[in-house]
């Protein structure tokens, strides 16, 4: 009768520990990692990349045509001017590396 009620305890324990597991994680949004805070991603317009491509093709950076995109060749441009300059590298056109370069921000953009 001992062994019973051991059994019938802890499998009781087992599943109410599951069910409270379960429902800890069903609370975020599918897809979304929860504790996730992140702001508004920063993105540089198509005027800028054109502005930055210029800057990088006149200090020799970039070779290529200013046709607005952030494509292969204007990132490694970038990771080069960013490592030249001692800004964190990291191949896109962040809000540092535009007021390096002396690109004006959108609205938008000052206020992230």
């Amino acid at each position: 009768m001992k062994n019973i009620l051991t059994l019938t305890l802890l499998l009781l324990c087992f599943f109410s520990t599951g069910v409270l597991a379960q429902n800890s994680t069903s609370t975020s949004k599918p897809g979304t990692k929860q504790g996730s805070k992140r702001g508004p991603i920063f993105r540089a317009t198509k005027d800028q990349i054109n502005q930055a491509q210029a800057i990088l093709k006149e200090r020799g950076f970039y070779s290529g045509e200013q046709i607005g995109k952030l494509d292969d060749a204007t990132r490694e441009a970038l990771r080069k001017y960013q490592q030249a300059e001692r800004l964190k590298v990291t191949g896109t056109l962040n809000r540092l590396t535009l007021e390096k370069m002396n690109i004006a921000l959108t609205e938008k953009q000052k206020t992230m």
